[in-house]
């Protein structure tokens, strides 16, 4: 539940902060982007600090090096979080983000089927319907850049 409170607070503080104009984060997508930074970097840092030994118990036992696993997708995370603050890199790191999330799924099955976690928000249910808000906000800030993309095509043929 920490990545959600963390994406919709981050978000929502970022949201207000351009509608009063404090700073230039008015378009909704720049907010998302930073809801998703924060979010992604707490997460990846938690496959380093505080939470390694639990993500190394999620791995399924048929993936060989668990360990190995949970770092890698912890520096990718790391990386997609930091490509989130650069709007050129943002749709590419977006969309990563979201094809890891899909990659970690099964992970979070295992997890919630085996007992690994035992929290009601790490249950089977709970955790998808989170998944699924994850990628609607990676989603989003990929379909934001290819739908602007088009706005701005568009008005140079005319």
């Amino acid at each position: 539940m920490a990545p959600f409170v963390i994406l919709a607070v981050v978000t929502l503080v970022l949201l207000a902060a351009g509608t009063l104009g404090v700073s230039r984060l008015r378009p909704w997508p720049v907010a998302v982007r930073g809801g998703l930074a924060a979010m992604f970097t707490a997460t990846g840092v938690s496959h380093f600090v505080g939470m390694r030994d639990v993500m190394i118990d999620m791995v399924p036992p048929d993936i060989p090096a668990p360990g190995l696993w949970v770092t890698v997708t912890g520096v990718l995370e790391l990386a997609g979080a930091a490509g989130l603050l650069w709007k050129r890199t943002a749709p590419l790191a977006a969309g990563c983000l979201g094809l890891l999330l899909l990659a970690m799924f099964p992970a979070n099955v295992y997890a919630a089927r085996e007992g690994v976690l035992t929290a009601w928000d790490d249950q089977l249910l709970p955790r998808s319907i989170l998944q699924v808000v994850f990628l609607a906000a990676t989603l989003s800030v990929v379909t934001h850049h290819v739908r602007s993309g088009r706005a701005v095509r568009e008005r140079r043929q005319l």
